[in-house]
């Protein structure tokens, strides 16, 4: 399942990534809210129709291999809805953005819709299309014509956008959990009539993108890079199935390039919820007429 891995190259920032792409550090600058030396999400893989097992899944008895085990059996659902929950918080300001959308896991493509809150370079809400090592961004502020489209390639993210756009898209947050170093069982809860297994624990995002593979790792390997926290704490709750339904992931990294002091740290709680599975999800690459290119030169600002 693991195809050619390409890894990117981590972007030097101070307070906001100094990217080569002015599309990109308009993008950084609007999800963010000015809070930060941003990061953002790319497409992680997932098996394919084709490659289903005729045995239904099951949650494996042993916690990690639980943990592992969820991106894949959940894209073996074909489809799914998601709501989302980004939270930054550093020594000066908190902001929460909160979405609603859904992914294609057959033809591997998601679109998510991302309330902006106050105080962001742009208002309203993000509209993100993403594809494994691709994301689509409309609404994001500067220069960018209204309605029109951002085309990045995850790796022009110093954090692979996993938490820059507003949002962890739902396959890079299963992805991520394919990196999983530990993982405790710490009960069963009953939500909306279902049993859920919660389990807690840490992963390594490098070790996602290597156990991913192709261009749906990138973003997990720009992200690994990035963040100053390797071993990233989640909470994960997974059905009788072994389907996610919910996934907490703490992303943590510089605002100031290269300090470890405490004030100089932002925290990014991220929270994806899947519900719906094999509910069909519209979703499509924007026309090329509505993509919009910045010139190298043009100020995003």
């Amino acid at each position: 399942m693991t195809d050619q891995q390409r890894a990117g190259r981590p972007g030097r920032r101070r307070q906001v990534p100094h990217l080569r792409s002015a599309a990109g550090a308009a993008l950084l600058a609007v999800a963010l809210a000015g809070l930060t030396a941003g990061c953002s999400a790319g497409g992680s893989a997932a098996d394919s129709a084709d490659e289903r097992s005729a045995a239904p899944d099951q949650l494996a008895a042993d916690p990690l291999t639980a943990v592992r085990n969820a991106a894949d059996i959940t894209g073996r659902t074909g489809s799914a809805h998601t709501a989302t929950e980004l939270v930054t918080e550093s020594s000066e300001k908190k902001a929460v953005f909160s979405g609603t959308g859904g992914y294609d896991y057959v033809k591997r493509i998601g679109r998510l819709e991302v309330q902006v809150p106050p105080g962001a370079a742009t208002t309203g809400k993000i509209v993100e299309v993403v594809l494994p090592g691709t994301v689509y961004l409309q609404n994001s502020g500067a220069k960018v014509p209204e309605g029109k489209w951002v085309k990045l390639d995850v790796r022009q993210l110093p954090d692979g956008n996993l938490v820059s756009s507003g949002a962890t898209d739902p396959a890079s947050a299963a992805g991520a959990l394919r990196g999983a170093q530990k993982a405790d069982a710490v009960g069963t809860e009953t939500v909306d009539g279902v049993a859920l297994h919660h389990y807690r624990g840490t992963l390594d995002l490098a070790k996602a993108a290597d156990a991913t593979g192709g261009r749906g790792g990138d973003g997990l390997r720009m992200g690994g890079q990035t963040f100053t926290v390797k071993e990233v704490p989640y909470d994960v709750w997974l059905d009788d199935q072994g389907r996610l339904h919910k996934v907490v992931e703490v992303f943590t990294f510089a605002g100031v390039a290269g300090s470890k002091e405490a004030k100089d740290q932002v925290k990014v709680t991220s929270t994806t919820s899947l519900t719906d599975f094999g509910k069909p999800v519209e979703a499509a690459e924007p026309p090329a007429s509505d993509i919009y290119a910045m010139k190298p030169s043009e100020s995003p600002k």
